[in-house]
């Protein structure tokens, strides 16, 4: 691995604890201006300062990140399908390498399909992208994705997903928390990062997620609707980092966010869910 692609990796996976917490902003792409993510210049500001790591498409990140942020960006360059479409699992590359470069990206994200019917051009895309990945020095996440059929997420099928997407190249890996975990973190050669999935009931519950995910092996979370979903974002995204980088339990990770509650941080404005 190139000079380049170790320090652009070590601008999100950070060297101090070897662990990151990644902002996950790119739903739009095939879910619409999702629930408090409709403006996504309101919901990204307040929370990039807590944020390692943001991934979001092109258009969002000209339109609604500030290019004075020194947070790194994870680049989402696939999509092609909607939520109302026949498919979620119908995708391709959608955001040139060339465009990438010019945003001058930490690394580029592209979601595989392995099992369904378009598991041969997602891999196949995968491998594209890491070519160019090796040629400009630009890492490649791999998305472990499901689409509509969420009973896949079991050890067995993820496990073959992620060993899939690090045989292609893929410097690491998106993946979701299941049980028996560990054993999926084993048979992959590269850095997991867990995905934070829909909304959990509780904040306890994604406290857990996250907690249990560093435990048995992630280097760290992405997550979106667990955070910016919440009464109070900042305070969420707070006691996340909490557990990922400073080793905290789920009752210290609840601890720090009601003390971060109690702070005048900003709290996103509640709107109507669509």
């Amino acid at each position: 691995m190139d000079w380049g692609m170790k320090n652009r990796l070590s601008r999100i996976i950070k060297p101090s604890t070897g662990h990151a917490v990644m902002l996950a902003v790119d739903h739009g792409y095939f879910m619409g201006p999702t629930h408090k993510l409709e403006e996504p210049r309101r919901t990204i500001e307040p929370l990039l300062p807590y944020s390692d790591a943001i991934m979001c498409t092109r258009g969002v990140l000209r339109t609604s990140v500030d290019p004075k942020t020194s947070v790194p960006i994870v680049l989402r360059v696939s999509g092609g399908a909607s939520v109302i479409g026949e498919s979620l699992t119908n995708e391709a590359t959608t955001t040139s390498f060339k465009d990438a470069i010019r945003l001058n990206v930490a690394a580029v994200a592209l979601s595989i399909f392995v099992g369904t019917q378009h598991e041969h051009q997602t891999l196949r895309s995968l491998g594209q992208l890491v070519n160019l990945g090796e040629d400009y020095g630009i890492p490649v996440l791999a998305v472990t994705a499901v689409g509509k059929e969420l009973e896949k997420r079991d050890a067995r099928y993820l496990g073959l997903a992620c060993r899939i997407a690090a045989e292609l190249g893929a410097h690491f890996v998106k993946t979701y928390f299941c049980e028996d975990f560990a054993k999926v973190v084993k048979g992959c050669p590269v850095p997991l990062v867990v995905a934070g999935g829909p909304k959990l009931e509780t904040e306890l519950d994604a406290f857990e997620l996250a907690h249990d995910a560093i435990a048995e092996g992630a280097i760290g979370v992405d997550m979106g609707r667990n955070i910016w979903q919440s009464e109070h974002p900042v305070a969420m995204i707070t006691a996340i980092r909490e557990i990922v980088h400073n080793g905290a339990s789920v009752r210290e990770a609840q601890r720090a966010f009601e003390e971060a509650k109690k702070t005048k941080t900003p709290v996103l404005a509640k709107t109507p869910i669509r």
